[in-house]
């Protein structure tokens, strides 16, 4: 919820999160990060919380325990940022598997989808031996192709992020969520 002070400036209050979600390597974390910086903000990453609440990395996760265990990981990450406030969260790509996710980033915020490409996200992707869902080429498509829609239903906010730099999806992304009052 959002109401204005004396000065007119936008006060939050509750939980007010703004995830970011989309497919692997469409920059999710970096622009976290910058808006954070920006607009002296907090921001997380749920891949990492997964990784401190479990004492171990994704890959490990998926090897020893499975996707599910990961999934059921990512929900309880998301239910820890509950009691915390007005967060800028980067979401692995997969978050959109588990309707509870969904309900969860709903219920604390907003849902920006950074709706990119998969020959762009495929370029970005710097290990992909630390993506462990992702697979061959074919498997990669083939999960791009699934969890397209699941990001679409998902959105509150869809940024095309398509045939742009980093900075002007940015400084677009920055300018959006600051006109509806956001950041």
């Amino acid at each position: 919820m959002r109401r204005l002070n004396e000065q007119g400036y936008v006060v939050h209050e509750g939980c007010d999160h703004i995830f970011f979600i989309g497919f692997l390597g469409a920059g999710k974390s970096t622009l976290a990060r910058n808006l954070g910086r920006m607009f002296h903000r907090g921001y997380i990453d749920t891949d990492r919380l997964v990784e401190r609440l479990e004492c171990k990395s994704v890959n490990d996760i998926f090897a020893q325990d499975g996707e599910e265990a990961f999934r059921l990981g990512e929900e309880r990450a998301l239910r820890h940022l509950s009691e915390r406030k007005s967060l800028l969260v980067s979401c692995g790509g997969g978050i959109v598997e588990r309707a509870a996710c969904c309900e969860l980033m709903h219920e604390m915020g907003t849902v920006v989808y950074l709706d990119g490409s998969l020959d762009d996200s495929m370029r970005q992707i710097q290990h992909p031996e630390r993506r462990p869902d992702l697979g061959t080429a074919e498997q990669a498509k083939e999960l791009y192709l699934h969890r397209r829609p699941l990001y679409q239903k998902t959105a509150d906010i869809t940024i095309d992020i398509r045939e742009k730099t980093f900075e002007q999806v940015a400084a677009e992304a920055g300018s959006l969520l600051w006109e509806r009052g956001l950041l």
